[in-house]
């Protein structure tokens, strides 16, 4: 990018206290969104949501980070898992539980019983780390009827294990960059070629 370019691009930033009073909220709002349609990218939006926070001078805009991801990934996994639990109680089923076995296939459902019969809810850590795992094992939970209460268990270190990593991509990408963008740049190009292994490595087999 030409230097006029960047300088221009530099000046329209906002100040610290208007990003963190508009980021925060946006940030909560695109993870808790991603947990319940998985569509959204919340992987990239917490990594450029780090990499704006590690260029701030605040002390606790990672922190901040890292507790509003965590806990708008946990809020939207539960509140999936009570439609999809509607849906199982239901003769019909009904829409959120079609759509997550839509998203499963039957040979990774299969794969996801057997690790929750071997593991228990456990393997609720790894399945939201690994690109699309998340939804198999919380339809395999579904399925074998495991109370919401356990289901949180599991799921709450999930969601900080989830955070947690995907702020340190944002972290290595801000500390290798000189300005935000370029770091934001980079760590949604990461998330994107992590996103999309699983499905390359399907197709390739």
């Amino acid at each position: 990018m030409p230097e006029w370019a960047a300088e221009a691009l530099t000046r329209a930033v906002p100040p610290e206290s208007t990003q963190q009073a508009v980021g925060y909220p946006s940030l909560f709002l695109l993870v808790a969104l991603g947990a319940l349609v998985p569509v959204v990218p919340t992987g990239a939006v917490v990594s450029s949501a780090a990499v704006v926070a590690f260029h701030q001078s605040s002390p606790f805009s990672l922190l901040w980070v890292f507790l509003v991801a965590s806990s708008a990934a946990f809020l939207g996994d539960m509140a999936l898992y009570g439609l999809g639990r509607r849906g199982v109680a239901s003769r019909n089923g009904s829409r959120w539980l079609n759509r997550l076995r839509d998203r499963a296939s039957p040979e990774r459902l299969a794969r996801a019983r057997t690790k929750l019969d071997e593991h228990g809810v456990t393997v609720l850590v790894l399945s939201r780390l690994l690109p699309a795992g998340r939804v198999p094992v919380m339809l395999a939970c579904l399925l074998s009827r495991v109370p919401p209460s356990r289901f949180a268990r599991g799921d709450a270190p999930a969601c900080l294990a989830w955070a947690a990593t995907y702020q340190v991509i944002g972290v290595l990408g801000g500390s290798l960059f000189a300005r935000p963008w370029q770091g934001v740049a980079a760590a949604v190009a990461v998330t994107v070629v992590v996103g999309a292994v699983p499905s390359v490595w399907r197709r390739v087999r």
